[in-house]
């Protein structure tokens, strides 16, 4: 079977019976062509699944009308809110989103960005603040506005758009302390800096009490299942565990989960704490306590703070904390 030809301006044009000019300048701006014109060249269009070639545009203009957006999880919650968020600043800016997935693998981001530049996309929004070498190389010669997103702990390559991970898990724990737990431990999943700045405050606030501090890691990415099945180890472990610390709220969700089918009180018999807030968490009964962090938020300002800078912005922020809040639930 030999392989469709792809639609062309001068299809649509002999289909109207207008010049390919005409259809041309409809693309740039519909007003510039007649209002009576109008709905047929964009019916033709329809019908022929006509997709524009933006390459032209790209090398006059230099302007793809596109961003890159790397997520290291595709399964994990949090970066359903900060597409949103996004996307509610890109989409009516008329700028187009191309997300790609990296599983916390520093070469493998390597590789996406190398990907992302080589379409020209305008500007980079990361959610990771360590790089290989490679792709701070690629970064500083491309010229493209990069902003890092979810934590304001490491330095940026140019400007984080975030909150402080080490500051929220410790006041959690220290949240905690206070209320008599006395043998938290830490559970963490495949670490991410963000998921070892949480450890770091977490055992900053379980040494100011002259304790010792308790982490379980996995190697695993976090997920429900994940925290389901840690629990077991650390009941088996360390049985005089009274709270913990989940690097995030689907691990958290998991262990409340188990605890159920064990009957495990919570917070009776165990306190256990998630990190950003999610739904799910908030919903279920008991709920569950956690670190209220502004996903959507997040996205929305990076997604303004990179478009401004396509746009000519110098004088830039580089450090925007958007905080966090303390939710005790009802699972501590």
């Amino acid at each position: 079977m030999s392989k469709s030809r792809r639609t062309t301006l001068q299809d649509i044009a002999d289909v109207v019976g207008m010049t390919k000019m005409t259809v041309s300048r409809f693309l740039k701006d519909p007003n510039l062509v007649a209002e009576s014109s109008r709905k047929d060249i964009q019916t033709a269009i329809d019908k022929l699944g006509y997709i524009p070639n933006k390459a032209p545009n790209i090398l006059s203009k230099g302007r793809s009308h596109a961003i890159g957006v790397l997520f290291p999880s595709i399964s994990n919650h949090v970066f359903d809110e900060v597409l949103r968020g996004i996307e509610s600043i890109t989409e009516p800016a008329g700028y187009q989103i191309m997300i790609a997935h990296y599983a916390y693998s520093p070469e493998l981001e390597e590789k996406r960005i190398s990907s992302l530049l080589g379409y020209h996309v305008d500007g980079l929004i990361l959610s990771e603040s360590v790089h290989t070498g490679n792709t701070l190389r690629m970064i500083d010669s491309s010229g493209v506005p990069v902003t890092e997103i979810m934590d304001t702990c490491t330095k940026p390559i140019q400007q984080a758009v975030g909150f402080d991970n080490l500051d929220a898990a410790k006041q959690m724990t220290l949240n905690m302390l206070e209320k008599g737990y006395k043998n938290i431990a830490y559970i963490g999943a495949k670490g991410d800096i963000r998921d070892l700045l949480r450890q770091q405050g977490y055992e900053e606030a379980v040494l100011s009490y002259q304790l010792t501090p308790l982490i379980f890691r996995s190697p695993e990415f976090s997920s429900i299942r994940l925290g389901s099945e840690i629990l077991d180890d650390i009941l088996s472990i360390e049985p005089k565990v009274d709270g913990v610390i989940c690097t995030n709220d689907d691990v958290a969700m998991g262990m409340l989960l188990s605890c159920k089918r064990k009957g495990i009180k919570v917070p009776d018999e165990l306190g256990i704490t998630g990190m950003h807030g999610h739904d799910m968490g908030q919903l279920y009964s008991p709920a569950l306590a956690s670190v209220i962090t502004p996903r959507f938020r997040i996205g929305q300002v990076a997604a303004e703070q990179l478009l401004a800078r396509i746009n000519g912005l110098q004088n830039i922020e580089t450090y925007i904390d958007l905080g966090f809040t303390l939710n005790d639930g009802e699972s501590i």
